[in-house]
């Protein structure tokens, strides 16, 4: 898990930076600003600073979704989600580099709640109750699938 963390802490970030604000994805209606606020909330939920209202998922799903969240296979393209508009929101920050910096803190946020608490989980309404080790899968994989939505590539790290 290492790697992932290392990925998400420094990599993505970093990709995020160079991505022009203005592409388009190959997929989906968001845009990067868009998808940088969208990450932003993701991450925010497995920080527990927002709080998921209920499980969405049946319960007798969650043993074989949290084994797939531990797989390498990664996650599919046009994804519904009833959580999110149909139509993407307008970004709340004007500036995209600023959103960058924000979803940098959520994502350092995170790791801290669980270096500070290793045997917490938070509640995801697809996943159940999530720790350290599947939260940070589940990151890794929706962060992939984003930046394979805009064209760039990386290659899946275990661990």
């Amino acid at each position: 898990m290492t790697n992932k963390r290392n990925f998400l802490l420094t990599e993505f970030v970093s990709l995020l930076k160079t991505l022009d604000h203005k592409t388009k994805g190959e997929w989906g209606l968001m845009n990067p600003h868009q998808m940088v606020e969208h990450l932003t909330y993701s991450f925010m939920l497995a920080n527990g600073k927002l709080k998921a209202e209920k499980l969405l998922s049946p319960e007798e799903n969650i043993p074989k979704l949290q084994s797939w969240l531990l797989s390498p296979k990664l996650m599919k393209e046009n994804i519904d989600n009833p959580l999110i508009p149909k139509t993407p929101p307008a970004p709340k920050h004007d500036n995209y580099q600023e959103s960058i910096e924000k979803l940098y803190v959520e994502i350092q946020k995170m790791f801290e709640v669980y270096d500070q608490n290793p045997e917490v989980k938070i509640l995801n309404p697809f996943y159940g109750d999530l720790d350290l080790e599947h939260n940070t899968n589940l990151l890794y994989k929706h962060c992939l699938h984003h930046l394979r939505q805009f064209g760039i590539q990386v290659e899946y790290v275990e661990g």
